[in-house]
């Protein structure tokens, strides 16, 4: 049977089949598998070999170990080719191009150029930051959603979104109410923090200049900082006054537009305080300057923006394939290539991979299913109205030309296309994925069919 995409409400994955016996037979998958990538150094260490093996009794995971270069694991996860990779280590061996070598790997398990792997570099402020966020079970549906810039809250059930760009506007929405603007400080520092402390919000985003040290949270306008010292968070406004972050509620992080966000360039830095200090157990990050900003912002088309469609995970990976995809096939000019080239290895994935963290259900312009009966896979994507796919600019995946995808619980192979193959579907071993081309009938359901084989 297929990963559940969506909570049962708003699923949209209609699984058919024909007698239950030939379903069984064609469908069933192997167990997934779970591999802990660790230096010798770091599993050696009485402090952070707890944290391997916390993931391994959690996962009944394989452990791979490398000496100095974590290419090195290379031969072993061809051989593991697990479906969650988690990359446990310490903070100075996790910097740029730790992010960077890990993300080039994860792409080699096979021989098309896509990632193989869900995979998440697991590190923490302290050993114990990091065994905490390891030791972390209990799946987290998205009620709450805070930001530092603007995002759609029609996506979400409730939340605050503080304007970057706009000075004095704040936007709020009440569960079952519609988003509504109001009038807000001139300095939003106290506010910010207020709000991580005392309104427990299960997803966080920021953009905005940042660097490894700070997030400066206004960009149109004069405003506070939030800064890191020795793991923990503060504000810092304009008074010069100081304000603790104390949100220890499980959350996810997303500096989507942030430079920097996601470069551990030592013990001081905002990703391992955010971990520390802010209950983040997943978050992403730029490790250098950002301009170009496929690589986050597209993490908001496809988590926040289809509300109960994806996991956290499968989210940025989805983006990860978009991306790659983009390349793939040589789209824009000379300039987006080269955006999406720059993109393409900078986006750091810290958490484990496994763990999930969801939206909780909410408005979707378009259906998306996938379905399998008599021997065959079906992939649909079904506009709700015609005016479906124009509004996807503000509620979908198809923002920035991203593709419609979908993954599969478990691997398949000798697969073949019998019907959409206009569409030039990408049919990976794990994922399928839709491109929409620029002339198509909105009223028209997009379906690609195609059969395959489990890999067992």
């Amino acid at each position: 049977m297929l990963r559940k995409l969506l909570p049962i409400v708003a699923l949209l994955l209609t699984l058919s089949a024909g007698t239950p016996s030939q379903a069984a037979a064609e469908t069933t998958p192997a167990k997934p598998t779970y591999a802990v990538v660790v230096s010798h150094a770091t599993y050696k260490q009485a402090d952070w070999k707890p944290v391997v093996e916390a993931l391994v009794k959690r996962h009944h995971a394989k452990v791979i170990e490398y000496d100095k270069d974590v290419a090195e694991a290379l031969d072993n996860l061809k051989k593991t080719f697990p479906r969650y990779t988690c990359f446990v280590a310490q903070p100075a061996e996790a910097g740029r191009k730790f992010v960077a070598d890990v993300s080039g790997l994860t792409r080699k398990l096979d021989d098309d150029p896509y990632t193989d792997t869900f995979w998440g570099i697991l590190t923490g402020y302290t050993a114990q930051n990091a065994l905490d966020i390891a030791k972390h079970e209990q799946p987290l549906v998205i009620r709450k959603v805070a930001a530092g810039t603007q995002c759609a809250l029609k996506c979400c059930e409730q939340g605050i979104c503080y304007d970057e760009s706009v000075k004095n506007k704040v936007v709020y929405k009440k569960k079952g109410g519609e988003p509504q603007q109001l009038r807000g400080p001139d300095d939003t520092t106290r506010a910010i923090v207020k709000t991580l402390n005392e309104y427990h919000p299960d997803l966080f985003i920021t953009s905005g200049h940042a660097t490894e040290r700070d997030w400066q949270i206004g960009f149109g306008y004069r405003n506070g900082q939030f800064r890191c010292a020795k793991g923990r968070l503060y504000g810092l406004d304009t008074l010069k006054q100081r304000h603790p972050v104390d949100s220890p509620n499980p959350k996810v992080y997303m500096p989507v537009g942030n430079c920097l966000m996601g470069h551990i360039n030592g013990p001081d830095c905002m990703a391992l305080a955010w971990m520390n200090s802010a209950g983040v157990k997943q978050m992403i990050g730029y490790t250098v300057p950002t301009w170009f900003g496929y690589a986050g912002w597209g993490c908001l088309n496809y988590f926040l923006e289809q509300p109960g469609r994806y996991t956290f995970t499968e989210a940025f990976f989805a983006n990860q394939q978009s991306l790659v995809h983009a390349l793939e096939s040589n789209t824009g000019d000379a300039k987006t290539r080269k955006g999406l080239k720059y993109d393409s290895k900078v986006m750091a994935f810290y958490g484990d991979p496994a763990w999930q963290a969801r939206m909780a259900p909410g408005k979707l312009v378009f259906e998306q299913s996938l379905s399998f009966a008599d021997g065959r896979w079906t992939f649909a994507v079904k506009p709700k109205d015609a005016n479906s796919f124009a509004s996807i600019d503000t509620n979908g995946s198809q923002r920035q030309a991203r593709p419609f995808v979908a993954f599969f619980d478990h691997r398949l192979k000798d697969i073949k296309v019998i019907e959409g193959a206009e569409l030039k579907p990408v049919i990976a071993d794990d994922f399928i994925l839709i491109a929409l081309p620029a002339e198509f009938d909105p009223l028209k359901t997009c379906r690609v069919v195609f059969t395959a084989k489990p890999i067992q």
